[in-house]
């Protein structure tokens, strides 16, 4: 939805074993989350009142395969180990009352459907695939994403507090082998003042009168408005759909004038061209069930000009010339200067997948050719670049720390090692709860999965249990 979607914050995985298990919770709910039908059955294991079926696990083997992860050997074993300690982490936030609500249940089956939607291409497809109306699809879900949800928040509750001293840094990172250290390919910290010049008011009045002309032969009957869309609009994320988009009212990740303007459409109806952040649009309305709606919309952005151009890199010029002189330090001149809201809250640094260090293939080609001219410290001059959303702007280039390639030491790679030093310490956290409270639970294990070494100390429980 690169022409009408707002930016959205996006978490970044936790690779440890338990803290990925636990934080994330996403492949072993798939037995939840995933529209398939289920053919033959048997609960395989218990824990407390919690039964875990054998399709639970079969969806958790399936969904791992869609999303190309790598099976183990053991995955069977590995992800009924997991959904176990899901269902002790439920137990007991059951227990202790922690709050989550219907409505937040609610919320996060709704993004899940809109994911299935968008990966399937229709509400019908995905139907079809289940067998099922989505409706019976988002009761049938309600009982895993309550647990996700209840799982993850005693998760947070059992490792709440828990910080790492740099004494227990330094004893994490001398006990790894040398040869085991990672090694890390250059990374750079690069941040961006961003201006976007404003096109002439002759350009955006023109851009409204094409989307009348549009709207015109739309409504006469003469032209069909996905044909018109799939020719005209400049919306790259919906341009090979004819302009179609399947929403819902509750919705974040979209404009909110946007969103407002396609729910006060009937059915069939072609709104008038208005304006947002990305440009100029006109909505049509296809249907609508509920909070439910599929509309179609073409985007025009108005034309910037050399005159727009050239004002704005005399503008970034004196911005540039401030930084230069110390008048004014990158941030600041970010928060009062920069166009760009994905890096507005980030100081203007560029995020990657791990925070702001990024490797060179994580930069745009553009900034690539340009770190060669930088160096650490330094402000480019002003450069023209064409944002993602094919927006023409001028950037100013900051290039904050570069590293050379190396084996990871504590100097160069605290913050990493730290990192992973707390994750390990939380990781022992959540074990000692988990030894501490398997006792306390009725456990049953099917004798297909007793041999399984990931489920030793939950045998020996279940062991317990029977006496």
């Amino acid at each position: 939805m690169a022409g009408i979607k707002v930016n959205v914050d996006t978490s970044t995985m936790i690779k440890n074993k338990i803290a990925f298990l636990f934080l994330s919770i996403l492949i072993v709910t798939a037995a939840y989350s995933q529209p398939k039908k289920v053919i033959a059955d048997k609960i395989i294991a218990v824990v407390g009142n919690k039964i875990i079926l054998k399709s639970d696990i079969d969806n958790t083997i399936m969904d791992m395969q869609r999303q190309g992860i790598d099976v183990p050997a053991d995955a069977r074993c590995m992800s009924l180990e997991q959904a176990m300690g899901i269902k002790a982490l439920v137990l007991q936030a059951e227990k202790d009352s922690l709050p989550v609500t219907d409505e937040e249940v609610d919320a996060e089956i709704d993004n899940q459907v809109r994911y299935f939607i968008s990966q399937y291409g229709s509400k019908e497809e995905v139907e079809k695939i289940a067998g099922k109306t989505l409706y019976q699809l988002k009761e049938d879900f309600k009982e895993g994403f309550r647990d996700r949800k209840l799982a993850t928040a005693m998760r947070n509750k059992i490792i709440e507090g828990i910080k790492i001293t740099p004494n227990e840094v330094r004893d994490f990172y001398n006990k790894i082998p040398v040869d085991s250290l990672p090694f890390y390919e250059t990374e750079v910290e690069v941040g961006q003042i961003v201006c976007f010049p404003k096109a002439s008011r002759d350009a955006e009045e023109y851009c409204i009168e094409q989307l009348n002309d549009y709207k015109k032969q739309i409504e006469s009957g003469k032209k069909d408005f996905g044909t018109m869309a799939s020719i005209y609009t400049e919306d790259p994320g919906s341009k090979e759909r004819g302009g179609m988009y399947e929403i819902n009212r509750n919705q974040k990740d979209l404009d909110p004038l946007w969103m407002s303007k396609a729910f006060m459409l009937k059915e069939g109806q072609v709104s008038n061209p208005f304006k947002t952040k990305f440009g100029y649009h006109i909505i049509q309305l296809v249907s609508r069930s509920g909070d439910d709606a599929v509309v179609r919309h073409i985007l025009k952005i108005p034309q910037v000009t050399n005159v727009e151009m050239k004002a704005g890199f005399s503008k970034m010029d004196t911005v540039r010339s401030k930084l230069i002189a110390g008048v004014i330090d990158f941030g600041t001149a970010v928060s009062r200067y920069s166009d760009d809201e994905s890096s507005k809250f980030t100081a203007g640094m560029i995020q990657g997948r791990d925070g702001t260090f990024l490797t060179i293939d994580q930069l745009d080609k553009e900034l690539v050719v340009k770190m060669k001219d930088l160096k650490v410290g330094e402000y480019s001059q002003p450069l023209e670049y064409t944002d993602e959303r094919g927006k023409k702007g001028i950037r100013i280039v900051y290039l904050k720390t570069k590293t050379e390639p190396h084996r990871e030491n504590l100097k160069d790679d605290y913050n990493k090692v730290a990192q992973r030093a707390l994750e390990q310490k939380k990781e022992t956290a959540l074990e000692k709860w988990f030894d501490d409270k398997k006792r306390n639970y009725y456990i049953m294990i099917d004798e297909e999965y007793r041999s399984c070494s990931a489920l030793k100390h939950w045998v020996d429980m279940a062991n317990a249990s029977a006496k």
